[in-house]
């Protein structure tokens, strides 16, 4: 009895169903598919909005079921999903009727505190990884929100609230255990296949499966963070001055903006300072801001722990199941023209959860060169989200149409490149290739020695050379 497979592609395939369960019966983990208990749980991801249903997934125990499942997914031509925290908008993590490779059961963490080092497997979330390095007093840049899984995020550079001083996520890569598309496991570091390894620092997940990373660690202890609320009748003042200031910024210093709500919906404009040094330092940072702007509306900065600067964004970031749709691209510049528009398209928010973020590359991160990693983006700009986030289903078309429109007025002010951790679907594959810039063409030429047939494809993908 054979079972049919329909890949994103349009074709499908015939799978019998007695390879379906020699597969299940060779895994220490779960295989499921939609006649398994827990399938549908299994096959929800962060993003809600996002609503597909593989054939199976291959929940993996450790190395040898991700061999398998790869061996199978290549042996029997299913399109392959790889999920690691499945934090990512587009919704990669899940596909329809192929194979999710899902890594959230290989979660485990150990912290080497003499060497300053980490290894984390696949699975792993920040806030797992941080939980673990923080009991040392120490760290390394990850991301933004705590529930990120850590794999998507490396693989695609990894800004974070540490990259002024510490450099991006990649930069603090010492290794990456891999498992390629024919099945093999090697590990990729800077004196063993040093080609694959500069691929993997920002290459995203076209290489192979990420089993697990090793990260070089750096003490970090209280930091200050936290949040500036000011009115949106202030918003023009308030990014105009932010626009100026991130450009005098220290490698300590760290400061988003955007526009938020307020906890009873009213559109209000934030500025997110932090200090990675003394803190008399960063508070002499927060009351520079003060003087400029004057008293705001709220002031929530202060001494905190790392971990929990991490979680400031994780209401409603990281709740998984609400519905959203993010557009989002880099500048080097903020024009009064964008300011305008971020600021009076916020008066619409149709949701408490919508928000516009802006994020600026700093210090470390950017006085690496362009072409010592796959991630290219090594000049001080911005990266800018426009960010729909609704939890009714039935509100799906209008709040994507919202943002949609106001992506159109914002689009001109902004390079035609992505952070590609925050790519969209609806990103033409000319924006892949423009963000990864000169490392393309050698990218491509990895991507052909690792894998040909392009199994891992969805992600940005990397056509093979």
């Amino acid at each position: 009895m054979n079972m049919t497979v329909v890949t994103l592609d349009g074709a499908s395939t015939a799978v019998p169903s007695a390879a379906v369960d020699g597969l299940r019966a060779a895994m220490r983990g779960t295989l499921f598919d939609a006649s398994t208990s827990g399938y549908d749980l299994a096959r929800r991801i962060w993003n809600g909005n996002i609503d597909r249903r593989p054939a199976l997934i291959a929940r993996c125990a450790g190395v040898a079921d991700v061999q398998r499942a790869v061996v199978f997914a290549h042996e029997h031509a299913l399109s392959l999903s790889v999920r690691g925290g499945g934090h990512g908008a587009p919704g990669y993590a899940v596909n329809d009727g192929g194979m999710v490779l899902d890594l959230s059961l290989m979660k485990g963490i150990r912290v080497d505190p003499a060497s300053r080092t980490a290894r984390a497997q696949g699975g792993a979330l920040w806030c797992d990884f941080d939980d673990e390095t923080q009991a040392f007093g120490l760290a390394t840049t990850g991301g933004t929100v705590s529930n990120t899984g850590i794999g998507g995020l490396t693989l695609g550079g990894g800004l974070g609230w540490l990259h002024g001083l510490h450099g991006l996520t990649v930069d603090n890569l010492l290794s990456v255990d891999l498992v390629t598309a024919d099945g093999t496991f090697l590990t990729a570091k800077a004196d063993q296949h040093p080609d694959l390894f500069w691929a993997l620092r920002g290459g995203g997940g076209n290489f192979g499966v990420a089993v697990s990373f090793e990260y070089r660690l750096h003490p970090v202890d209280q930091v200050i963070g936290g949040m500036l609320l000011y009115p949106l009748a202030r918003g023009r003042d308030v990014l105009q001055y932010y626009r100026d200031a991130c450009g005098e910024l220290p490698d300590e210093a760290g400061l988003a903006a955007g526009c938020i709500t307020a906890p009873d919906g009213t559109p209000m404009v934030a500025l997110l300072p932090g200090y990675n040094g003394p803190l008399d330092e960063g508070a002499a940072m927060v009351q520079r801001i003060h003087r400029a702007l004057g008293a705001p509306a709220a002031d929530m900065t202060g001494p905190m722990s790392y971990g929990a600067r991490q979680s400031l964004l994780d209401e409603p970031n990281a709740v998984h199941g609400l519905h959203r749709y993010w557009r989002s691209a880099y500048s080097q510049r903020l024009t009064d023209t964008f300011i305008d528009v971020v600021v009076e398209s916020a008066g619409s928010f149709g949701s408490p959860m919508d928000a516009f973020l802006l994020f600026y590359l700093n210090g470390a991160a950017t006085r690496v060169a362009p072409d010592a990693t796959a991630f290219a983006a090594r000049k001080p700009q911005w990266d800018f989200d426009a960010i729909g986030c609704w939890q009714n289903a039935a509100e799906s078309r209008e709040r994507i149409d919202w943002v949609r429109k106001v992506w159109a007025r914002v689009e001109p002010e902004l390079e035609g490149t992505v952070y590609l951790n925050h790519v969209s679907l609806d990103d033409p594959p000319e924006i892949v290739r423009a963000s990864f810039g000169a490392n393309y063409p050698r990218l491509q030429r990895i991507k052909g020695q690792y894998d040909p047939d392009n199994l891992f494809r969805q992600n940005a993908n990397i056509l093979p050379a």
